[in-house]
């Protein structure tokens, strides 16, 4: 009896010091939850797909697409994010399998707080946990619909469960061994409330290349609604409208480019679309001013710049 009365102590022993030990990040959120942010808050009407063996990253993502009325099978979702020899979805599947059916996917700040804030913005999160140990991992994707800072719980599409209770500092340790991975996937014309400007950025890029030119163009419109100063979705902008026949959009993006940055390659764009347009003196000015900025301090632009310049002489 007496090894029985130990483990059983060593157990208590061990339940008290978990219990007593609340992990960083929900320790400052339940010290100083954001005055913004609602005690209590669920997503109810989003909906729900039971995992199948090991696919959770299908049946999440499924999960979120539909919330925003995408395209949602999971099972055709499978054949496109689940590796077989891995037993699951890596990070980077699910990101473009998000972005092949419509959605922007856009990595969210590895912060609970931020996770809850975007609950409370109505977007449902695609988070990745480990629910193993570091050095024998069980990797899992469940989906944020809600929490309650009240009970200190999270609300989760997880597995076979459509709505598990989980607890905050659980979730956390969790997650951490997930490397804080978080997502939201929307609709072009919506960013994720917490989003900071480099992760966007390479949403909208990502969804770029996955996207019709059209959508695209909508993605970096948005993305520059909140960072107007964003270089790269301004010359996004330009070339998608460029590539979905809008010319004069086009025209228009590059032009609100080069008053902002004075950018080689958007001067270069503009005075190939004012050439097209028939302006050639117009497009003899931004040609060389992109020959100058080129030299100055874009010199991978020079050859490229150069050629343009050589067009309008030609024309």
């Amino acid at each position: 009896m007496i090894p029985r009365l130990v483990a059983v102590t060593g157990a208590l022993l061990l339940s008290g010091c978990a219990s007593f030990f609340t992990p960083p990040q929900t320790a400052a959120l339940l010290a100083e939850p954001p005055p913004e942010l609602a005690s209590q808050v669920e997503l109810a009407a989003v909906p729900f797909f039971a995992q199948t063996r090991d696919q959770c990253g299908p049946a999440a993502l499924a999960t979120v697409l539909a919330d925003v009325g995408l395209p949602a099978d999971p099972d055709a979702m499978a054949d496109a994010v689940f590796l077989p020899s891995r037993g699951g979805s890596l990070q980077l599947d699910m990101l473009g399998g998000a972005r092949r059916r419509g959605a922007v996917a856009t990595r969210l700040p590895g912060e609970l707080r931020a996770v809850l804030q975007e609950v409370a913005a109505g977007h449902a999160v695609v988070v990745l946990q480990n629910l193993g140990l570091a050095w024998l991992p069980r990797w899992h994707y469940a989906v944020v619909v809600g929490y309650d800072l009240d009970r200190r719980e999270l609300l989760l599409r997880s597995g076979a469960t459509p709505r598990e209770r989980l607890a905050l500092r659980t979730f956390e340790y969790t997650w951490a061994r997930g490397g804080h991975w978080a997502i939201a996937v929307l609709p072009p014309d919506r960013l994720p409330a917490t989003a900071r400007e480099a992760e966007a950025q390479d949403a909208a890029l990502g969804f770029e290349r996955a996207a019709p030119p059209t959508r695209a163009a909508l993605a970096y419109e948005t993305l520059l609604a909140r960072w107007p100063g964003n270089l790269l979705a301004g010359i996004g902008l330009g070339n998608t409208r460029h590539a979905a026949g809008d010319l004069i959009g086009a025209r228009a993006a590059f032009e609100a480019v080069t008053l902002k940055h004075d950018s080689a390659v958007a001067w270069n764009n503009l005075a190939r679309l004012r050439l097209d347009a028939g302006d050639r003196s117009g497009a003899r000015v931004a040609a060389e001013r992109a020959v100058q900025r080129a030299d100055a301090a874009e010199p991978a632009w020079r050859d490229t710049t150069r050629a343009t310049l050589a067009a309008t002489d030609t024309h």
